[in-house]
C-alpha cells in the first residue's frame, strides 16, 4: 500500500537524482521537455514548488496561501539545495492524516495529498532533466501507476480551482469517456468528463467501452499523459487530449 511514509521514500530517490543531473548540466541548457524553459528555470520551479508544499505541511493551513516572491537575485542551486533539504525533513515528520488546505476538489484536505504530490513532481521533474541530459533512469512500475492515479484522480478536478493548481492545466471544454490501461500490469481507468464538473474516475471493467482509449507500458502512459511523450491512444482525439497535462 502506499503511505506517507512510503511517498516520502520516492520523494528523497527522485530528489536525489534529479540534483544529480542538474549538477551536471550548464544551467543555461534548454530543458527540451518544457519548452522555453532551462535548467536554471526547472531548478527554480521545483525549489519554490517545494516551499509552497512544505509551507502547508509546517502551518497546518486550512485555506489556500498566498504564494511567496522569490527574490530575483536568488541563487538557484543553492535555493534547491535550501527547499530540498526542508522538504525532507519537514515529510518525514509530517503525519499523512494531519488537515491541511490541498489543491484539488476531488482530494481530501490532508497532508497525505502533499506528500503524494510531492514525490510524483519530482520524479517528473527527474525525467526532465534526464531526458534532456539523454541519461534517463527506467521509472518504477507501481510508482508510475500510482502517478497515474493521482493525475487522472486528482490532478485532472484540480483544473476547476484554475491558478490554485500544482501545474499549468487547462480544462476539458466538452465531454465523454476514456478507458486508460496499462499492457504490463492490471490497472487500468474510466474517466467520464462532463462540462464544468469533476471528472469521474473509477477503475475500468474488462472490455469497457469509452470513446477514447490508452493503453500502453506503465511508464509510457504516465508520460504520455504529462505530454512527455507522443499520445498513442485511439478513438476521440479531443477527449485523449483532455486526459493530458502540460
Amino acid at each position: 500500500m502506499w503511505t506517507a511514509t512510503r511517498w516520502t521514500a520516492v520523494f528523497a530517490e527522485q530528489a536525489g537524482l534529479f540534483r544529480t543531473a542538474v549538477a551536471t548540466a550548464d544551467l543555461a541548457a534548454d530543458v527540451p521537455s518544457c519548452p522555453g524553459w532551462t535548467f536554471n528555470d526547472l531548478s527554480l520551479h521545483v525549489a519554490r514548488f517545494l516551499h509552497t508544499a512544505t509551507r502547508y505541511l509546517t502551518s497546518g493551513s486550512i485555506v489556500e496561501l498566498r504564494p511567496v516572491p522569490v527574490r530575483r537575485d536568488v541563487d538557484p542551486l543553492k535555493y534547491l539545495d535550501e527547499q530540498l533539504a526542508a522538504a525532507n525533513q519537514v515529510l518525514r515528520n509530517t503525519s499523512g492524516n494531519r488537515p491541511v488546505w490541498t489543491f484539488s476538489p476531488a482530494a481530501p484536505d490532508l497532508a497525505w495529498v502533499w506528500h503524494r504530490r510531492v514525490a510524483h513532481e519530482l520524479n517528473l521533474r527527474r525525467w526532465d532533466a534526464q531526458a534532456a541530459l539523454r541519461t534517463l533512469t527506467p521509472t518504477d512500475r507501481e510508482q508510475a501507476a500510482d502517478a497515474i492515479d493521482e493525475l487522472l484522480g486528482t490532478l485532472l478536478a484540480a483544473r476547476l480551482r484554475g491558478d490554485s493548481a500544482p501545474a499549468s492545466l487547462s480544462a476539458a471544454d466538452g465531454k465523454g469517456t476514456a478507458v486508460v490501461s496499462c499492457t504490463d500490469g492490471a490497472q487500468s481507468w474510466h474517466v467520464r468528463f462532463a462540462p464544468g464538473v469533476v471528472p469521474e474516475v473509477r477503475s475500468a471493467a474488462p472490455d469497457e467501452q469509452a470513446d477514447a482509449r490508452l493503453s500502453n507500458r506503465t511508464a509510457n502512459v504516465l508520460y504520455q499523459l504529462w505530454s512527455r511523450m507522443q499520445l498513442t491512444g485511439s478513438g476521440d482525439l479531443a477527449v485523449l487530449r483532455a486526459l493530458r497535462m502540460s
